[in-house]
């Protein structure tokens, strides 16, 4: 378990991109494959304005590690959280770690995007994409990645989880952003056998459907039970799904300038 840890705790910059470079070229595979839709976009053009949004939240990122590690140093010496008040076996720690991170970083923020009107502003740049594909995973607003840190943060300081637990869950959501938003036809009793612990393709999918109520389902990143927990868990036929937002001009959900100056749009409906 520690040298599995401790390949994620060593892995550098140029490693991590390169696992976000496979996740999507495999994505991509398996879309051209086995789409689940054929959009009529290009490609190319949607991938590019997705990957701005990466590159955003790449620099973001950079500047709240210094701040991870400022909270890391001060653990260190508070001993706060969780885990540095009670002493279990590594293989449960690491378990608990990953179940709070998930939730408060991922399930949790996520909802009160749905239902905060301030944050749920940043977050209508996730759902404008009408083309959902991998890249759709990368598609966060400045603004929106901010408020994902902010509860990771959060998560770290509750549970006083190790760095090497935090860095290996970064690699696992990397992983499941590009596998759920991913194009894929996922056969329907192997996508509902997978969402019964993890969030699937199709489960996901409904959340990224123009109108509520299913926008306000699947809100989780990585396990679905949190979903089944709280009642927020939905799954039916994908090809029901019409991708966008009601709320928004869905023509310009490829115009960059547009979608960076959405939440700031005075006639943006948040209710």
């Amino acid at each position: 378990m520690q040298q599995f840890l401790s390949f994620f705790e060593n892995l550098n910059t140029f490693h991590r991109f390169l696992w976000v470079g496979i996740c999507l070229s495999i994505s991509f595979l398996l879309e051209e494959i086995w789409p689940l839709f054929h959009h009529d976009n290009k490609k190319v053009k949607h991938l590019g304005i997705n990957l701005v949004f990466l590159v955003t939240s790449a620099i973001i990122n950079a500047g709240f590690g210094v701040a991870t590690l400022g909270i890391y140093k001060w653990l260190e010496t508070s001993h706060f959280g969780l885990l540095n008040a009670i002493e279990l076996p590594l293989i449960i720690e690491f378990i608990i770690a990953i179940l709070a991170l998930d939730f408060f970083a991922q399930y949790l923020v996520h909802r009160l995007e749905h239902k905060i009107p301030f944050m749920w502003r940043f977050h209508t740049v996730h759902h404008s994409d009408t083309h959902l594909d991998a890249s759709s995973g990368t598609r966060h607003h400045p603004g929106n990645y901010i408020f994902r840190e902010i509860f990771a943060l959060l998560a770290i300081v509750i549970t006083g989880a190790p760095l090497a637990f935090y860095l290996t869950y970064k690699i696992f959501t990397i992983f499941f952003a590009y596998f759920t938003h991913a194009n894929i036809n996922m056969p329907a009793r192997l996508d509902r056998f997978i969402s019964h612990v993890f969030v699937s393709p199709n489960m996901h999918k409904f959340h990224h459907h123009l109108e509520r109520p299913w926008t306000d389902t699947n809100f989780g990143n990585m396990f679905s039970f949190w979903d089944r927990i709280f009642g927020t868990f939905f799954l039916d036929d994908p090809q029901k799904i019409v991708y966008g937002l009601d709320v928004v001009d869905n023509s310009r959900d490829e115009d960059l300038v547009y979608q960076m100056k959405l939440p700031f749009d005075k006639n943006l409906k948040t209710d």
